[in-house]
């Protein structure tokens, strides 16, 4: 996943429904959802909070953000969900999930805009629809790393056909 397509995503996605809720709260809100830990998530924070610099948001200035993480615990997950669900967050930023994951049906069961960080295709999901038209209020950025290395190698093999160990 390229860290530019991350944060712009991130950016876009958490504007819309702010903007839109900022006339109700004192600021906005974003529910930061993760099934890891702060620490392991340190590099993702870092572009989350950059994609909201550049769509004009900053946390405690114009924005708070609402973190919850499972530490590990995947079964904590689906609870944290609802519960920023239930606080009204704006826009929830979910990372960390697996592909048997049931935090993703708690976000698909709410209204809440959400934007979700998976590693394989969010139409097999459940998540989107389509890749033209995802419909839903939940947006994936997705690395389809697994899906593509085959493509990849063969590109790789047409762009030196007599290589015989491709590292």
């Amino acid at each position: 996943m390229r860290r530019r397509d991350f944060i712009v995503a991130v950016g876009a996605a958490a504007a819309w429904p702010l903007a839109a809720r900022a006339q109700q709260r004192t600021m906005p809100v974003v529910g930061y959802l993760s099934s890891r830990s702060p620490e392991s998530d340190r590099l993702t924070l870092t572009a989350v909070r950059d994609g909201l610099k550049e769509s004009g948001f900053e946390e405690g200035r114009n924005l708070v953000v609402e973190y919850r993480f499972a530490n590990g615990q995947n079964d904590r997950v689906p609870a944290l969900a609802a519960e920023l669900i239930g606080q009204g967050v704006g826009v929830i930023v979910y990372v960390g999930g697996t592909l048997d994951d049931p935090a993703y049906q708690e976000l698909l069961a709410s209204n809440t805009p959400a934007v979700v960080v998976v590693g394989s295709d969010p139409v097999n999901l459940g998540l989107a629809g389509s890749f033209d038209r995802p419909g839903r209020h939940v947006t994936a950025v997705s690395n389809f790393v697994t899906e593509l290395s085959g493509k990849i190698l063969g590109l790789l093999h047409e762009l030196v056909p007599s290589a015989n160990v491709i590292g």
